[in-house]
């Protein structure tokens, strides 16, 4: 025990990252693993949120549009975001939900390769994405597979339109090689749409080197946007100009305040909003991502790799033959580790109530995220330390 001690203190005072954890509000004694469903609350947001509802809408009300820039926050959120994924700015735009997006980008891959009418859905994906491609698929005649991930390659054939998949399994922890799938999806003349929500602020992601066509994701995990934080939809560069998406407000005409009762497309990544923006959560979550000020992702994947290794090393050495890890021992993992319990639903409510918050999915997996701007290597001993405790 000592051991595993004297190294969590040891990285922890050489973490090039461990300055970041003073952005969070955390509670004492209270360890939150949580984050891969609901990252912890920056600092500076409860100031800049009071500026918002106090100030821009309070007391410059409509001209906040212009002067606050209210307007063209969904571009330049989805600047700031950019980089976190691998893309350029110009390509991401914020707003809506993930199930949202999935919807807008399944209908425009499938309006966008005519004459082929199948989409491969990832078997082991969140279900929202399945539950919305399938309605998708009804409304425009096409037809829905799923496919484990690995099998991909094999199953591609000359009616695939488009492949969706995880780039992080939400229940393992998995993650998938996105160049090689892509690369394979391609070869195929299909489209690929990659769901971020368990990688984007996690680990590097390299969109626009792997030519990835369309991504999705949520802000209110690893970026820590706040409880229904609005999601972001990445769309390859040069697909912009063809993009044909099934949303079409006015906030993404090309003269919006023109009123003209035909509809045209607005130029670039503006195209792809819908309706009026939600400013309030929106600015919540452009406050959240100054967190992120300095920091190198490289550095956030080095420590999500130490922080969940030395975790899996804890609870050998702390729980031998009581629980199983089913998250891959390798690189080929997110930023979590998802242990199988017997009584795993029991476990993880006794867990939370001895201060270390992880979260349970049916029906045997006690799961465990790891942000690498707030968490340290002692919060991770300390989590094997009381699941040890539990399950004695």
């Amino acid at each position: 025990m000592s051991d595993l001690r004297d190294w969590a203190e040891q990285a922890d005072l050489t973490d090039p990252l461990a300055w970041v954890r003073e952005r969070f509000d955390l509670d004492d004694g209270v360890v939150y693993l949580d984050g891969n469903s609901l990252g912890a609350l920056p600092r500076a947001v409860p100031a800049r949120v009071a500026e918002v509802i106090s100030h821009q809408w309070g007391r410059l009300r409509i001209r906040s549009w212009s002067e606050s820039g209210w307007w063209d926050a969904p571009q330049r959120i989805g600047d700031r975001i950019a980089p976190l994924v691998g893309a350029r700015p110009g390509h991401v735009v914020v707003g809506d939900s993930t199930s949202v997006n999935v919807f807008r980008a399944v209908v425009s891959a499938l309006r966008m390769t005519p004459g082929r009418t199948e989409v491969l859905v990832d078997a082991t994906t969140f279900p929202t994405d399945g539950y919305i491609t399938e309605s998708a698929a009804r409304m425009t005649g096409a037809r829905v597979r799923a496919v484990r991930p690995e099998d991909v390659p094999a199953e591609l054939g000359p009616d695939t339109a488009l492949v969706l998949l995880n780039h992080v399994d939400y229940r393992t922890g998995r993650l998938w090689d996105m160049g090689a799938l892509t690369g394979a999806v391609h070869s195929a003349g299909a489209r690929v749409l990659w769901d971020l929500s368990h990688s984007g602020g996690a680990l590097p992601v390299e969109l626009d080197r792997h030519r990835v066509d369309f991504a999705v994701g949520c802000t209110y995990k690893y970026l820590n946007g706040g409880p229904g934080a609005p999601a972001y939809l990445y769309v390859r560069p040069d697909l912009l100009p063809e993009l044909d998406q099934p949303l079409t407000g006015w906030c993404s005409h090309a003269d919006p305040f023109g009123m003209e009762p035909r509809y045209r497309p607005a130029p670039g990544i503006a195209r792809a909003r819908a309706g009026t923006p939600e400013i309030i959560s929106l600015l919540t979550l452009d406050a959240a991502l100054d967190a992120w000020d300095g920091v190198d992702i490289a550095q956030v994947r080095q420590k999500s790799l130490a922080l969940t290794e030395f975790f899996v090393r804890c609870v050998d050495e702390l729980v031998p033959g009581r629980v199983r890890s089913v998250t891959p021992a390798d690189e080929s993992r997110g930023s979590q580790v998802s242990l199988s319990c017997v009584d795993a639903e029991t476990v993880m409510k006794e867990l939370i109530a001895r201060g270390v918050v992880g979260d349970y999915r049916p029906p045997d997996i006690l799961r465990f995220g790891f942000t690498p701007l707030y968490t340290r290597h002692v919060d991770a001993l300390r989590a094997a330390e009381v699941l040890a405790e539990v399950l004695s």
